[in-house]
């Protein structure tokens, strides 16, 4: 019999590949978890922990850190949604969210049998090309215009539960 692909291994590059999409998949689950709950329409979610506990919250970062995370690249998104906590406060779900929708992207082209080096790079320039657009659309405010500063504090708030 004849090998696959004139190879005198089988698979190698195949197992590459599979642990590849196990490890999106998993992130992507994560991000599933949490996606439904975003925004003003967001779901609650009913977390049931080993001894009974009983948790209902529609907010992300809650859900995140009460999900039993295993796999090394869900935890990863759980990390990311910590990261993201610290350094502004806010956007814990969007960042989980916006991150499965860039894996969802990968595992199509990686699925077009594009090299996951051209995937990275290009995700790279795209970044790149993001910062440009958002610093073009980008409004300088001085820091003692009080009715810019209220009108920005009132948008980032209105989808906070403040009123």
């Amino acid at each position: 019999g004849s090998m696959a692909k004139g190879k005198g291994t089988a698979g190698a590059g195949d197992k590459q590949k599979d642990v590849r999409m196990a490890n999106i998949i998993s992130a992507k689950q994560v991000a599933d978890a949490v996606r439904t709950s975003l925004g003003p329409r967001g779901m609650d979610k009913m977390i049931v922990k080993e001894k009974g506990e009983v948790i209902i919250t529609n907010d992300g970062a809650t859900i995140l850190n009460k999900l039993e995370v295993n796999h090394p690249c869900a935890k990863m998104l759980v990390e990311l949604s910590k990261a993201q906590d610290v350094e502004a406060g806010d956007g814990t779900t969007s960042v989980v969210v916006l991150c499965g929708s860039m894996l969802k992207a990968a595992q199509t082209l990686l699925g077009k049998e594009i090299h996951p080096s051209d995937v990275a790079a290009s995700f790279l320039k795209c970044g790149k090309l993001a910062h440009e657009i958002l610093q073009d659309m980008s409004t300088k405010i001085d820091i003692h215009d009080r009715e810019t500063l209220i009108k920005a504090a009132i948008t980032s708030l209105s989808s906070k539960v403040v009123s």
